[in-house]
């Protein structure tokens, strides 16, 4: 009798810490996010810098990075008709690199973390800091933290020739 008022509260412990490490309701749960592209009041129209399809690694991904140069100069990263699959602590990542194809190549190259993904379904948008050198970071990844791995990626292409 002894041993079960012991052994309840470390199996209720062990279950609460499994659940937090592994969030499993966030595998069904979706996060939907239709952000509008940032306006910049009295600007030009935002220029294209380099853009590229997200494909699946670990994840079904799919949709389109996009890196636009703001009419103040600014640049923001932007997703669209994004998807990918919920989970605990994704974050997207500029990886210094041409391709971000597995999570070795993420972990190897360096990457920059631009925050947690705001959602796994939808349009957002990333601001990109003015130090972010696009010649050197050439991809995105959709970057599980709790589990060091790579859900999917984008490769950027450029089409114009000036970052």
């Amino acid at each position: 009798m002894k041993k079960w008022k012991l052994v309840i509260p470390i199996a209720a412990v062990a279950a609460f810490l499994a659940w937090y490490a592994f969030r499993p309701e966030r595998l069904v749960v979706n996060r939907r996010v239709n952000e509008a592209m940032p306006a910049v009041q009295g600007s030009s129209s935002p220029q294209t810098l380099a853009s590229g399809q997200f494909y699946s690694i670990l994840h079904p991904t799919a949709g389109t990075a996009t890196i636009y140069r703001m009419g103040d100069g600014s640049r923001v990263l932007r997703f669209t008709n994004f998807t990918t699959s919920n989970g605990p602590d994704v974050h997207v990542y500029m990886v210094a690199a041409d391709d971000a194809k597995d999570n070795a190549s993420v972990l190897r190259a360096g990457f920059i973390d631009l925050g947690t993904i705001k959602g796994n379904m939808g349009d957002q948008n990333y601001t990109l800091n003015p130090e972010i050198d696009l010649s050197k970071y050439r991809a995105v990844s959709v970057w599980c933290k709790r589990f060091s791995v790579n859900f999917g990626a984008a490769r950027l292409g450029s089409p114009s020739a000036s970052f």
